[in-house]
């Protein structure tokens, strides 16, 4: 979807601002697309000696393109680099060309792709230095007892990702490759990523990539108030590791079980929660909290019904399922959690087997409600949902007759749920395997939840795809 009509606030005076006013909403990480957009603040500050990289917070106004929809401001975090000379090298990453600033021409370039721009940004977490003012600025911190940041060294962006950018770091000396996040939307507080990955790591946890430090940053919120929140985040590169889509999908197409797999990554989630619940603050799950909880579940059921028509005939159904909730008792504390589990933010690594990442949360909602604590089970549901796509998209595609990939995708949900008892306990608050269950209520609730989502999604972006969460909308409610 292209992008709305750009405009720049009065008042906005760098040269800049019209330039990325322009550029940013073609990006894959810019979130209102198809809106129209007006630069209300531009902040800049040099990273380097050199004054070629810079750090630029780009606060936004984006209208819908639906009538009467209220304007959003965002405020996004688009790191350039400046020259008064075309790079070739870097004609992938130009965000475009500026006439004259101070009486020269200059080239202006995404920063994450220049090697300018991400030596600075190491230099700034290696010597834990500062940059800029009080106002807007940043400040490197090496994590303690994590790996070194190297100064020397080759980086690569990744591509595929949406929310972020992250690029690869291998040092020049051989030793361990990392790899650093650049948050692009810019929340005031502490972003999840870093907090649950370094408590983590600092428990002893192996199934995360160990921390190597982060950048925090100041800048002005959207209101006009002081913001404090983290920019960057650097981690331990998994070299030879293996995606667990992929992993899973080419199982289905080849017509290989996973239920070994499936179980060690049930193990694998059930251990990461237990350290979390052990080491992070948890919240007692009263009638209340859990009166919050269905509220939600039953706001989406009526969102999805609105949205899809195909749902009207299921709307009765769902409300029924989600209202079930205010009813458990005994179910487990509150805990913070994966927030956006699937098989897309798991690796497998040979020394170490399933490794969790991304543990940021869903990017759209605000950060404040990512960091709170939520049911533990609301991951496991992310992960049997995204089961079912694996086995639903892998199959067809390579020829597997539908009730078999269907079949195959089953077998994962059992597995996993086995493997996760292993870990978490047999009782009927953890267990959805035990009919009439805390556990399957609950469950059942965050996985319906989580498909009427996908649903919505489908119909929007992927109207093919729309029988796979419809399917599972209908099979969770029979």
């Amino acid at each position: 979807m292209s992008a709305g009509p750009a405009t720049t606030a009065a008042g906005v005076t760098d040269p800049l601002a019209g330039l990325l006013a322009d550029w940013a909403p073609r990006q894959r990480w810019f979130a209102h697309k198809g809106s129209a957009v007006r630069v209300e603040r531009l902040e800049r500050t040099t990273l380097d000696e050199t004054g070629v990289a810079h750090l630029v917070a780009l606060t936004v106004s984006t209208t819908p393109a639906e009538s009467g929809a209220a304007p959003v401001s965002t405020v996004y975090q688009v790191p350039v680099t400046v020259r008064h000379a075309p790079d070739d090298a870097l004609a992938h990453a130009l965000v475009g060309h500026l006439p004259d600033v101070d009486g020269f021409p200059v080239w202006v370039y995404d920063g994450p792709h220049d090697p300018t721009f991400t030596r600075a940004l190491r230099v700034l977490v290696a010597s834990e230095e500062g940059a800029g003012d009080r106002a807007f600025g940043a400040q490197g911190t090496s994590a303690d007892g994590g790996l070194g940041v190297p100064v020397e060294a080759r980086t690569k962006v990744l591509s595929g990702e949406q929310s972020n950018t992250s690029l690869v770091i291998t040092p020049d000396d051989g030793g361990p490759a990392l790899i650093a996040k650049v948050f692009r939307v810019l929340n005031a507080g502490d972003n999840p990523d870093v907090v649950v990955q370094t408590a983590l790591a600092a428990a002893g946890c192996e199934r995360v990539p160990r921390p190597a430090g982060w950048v925090d940053g100041t800048w002005t919120a959207p209101d006009g108030t002081r913001a404090r929140g983290h920019l960057a985040h650097l981690t331990e590169f998994l070299a030879g590791s293996e995606d667990a889509w992929r992993v899973a999908t080419a199982a289905v197409a080849g017509g290989r079980a996973f239920d070994t797999e499936a179980a060690a990554l049930g193990r694998a989630t059930a251990e990461v929660h237990a350290v979390l619940a052990g080491t992070l603050p948890t919240e007692p799950a009263t009638p209340e909290r859990l009166a919050a909880v269905a509220d939600a579940l039953a706001a989406r059921v009526a969102w999805a019904a609105a949205e899809v028509p195909a749902l009207r005939e299921l709307a009765g159904a769902a409300r029924e399922r989600v209202e079930a909730v205010r009813s458990v008792t005994g179910a487990p504390d509150l805990q913070r959690v994966h927030g956006d589990y699937h098989l897309g933010q798991v690796l497998h690594s040979a020394a170490r087997g399933w490794v969790l990442l991304d543990f940021e949360g869903e990017p759209l909602r605000p950060l404040a409600e990512r960091s709170l604590p939520d049911l533990a089970l609301r991951d496991v549901a992310g992960m049997l949902r995204s089961f079912d796509y694996a086995g639903s998209s892998a199959g067809p595609a390579a020829g597997v007759d539908p009730e078999a990939a269907r079949t195959w995708a089953l077998a994962c949900r059992e597995a996993f749920l086995a493997g996760y008892a292993e870990v978490a306990g047999t009782g009927p608050a953890v267990d959805a395997r035990v009919d009439g269950s805390p556990a399957q209520v609950l469950l059942g609730a965050l996985e319906l939840d989580k498909a009427l989502y996908e649903v919505v999604y489908e119909a929007r972006n992927r109207p093919t795809w729309l029988d796979v969460p419809l399917g599972a909308v209908r099979r969770l409610l029979s």
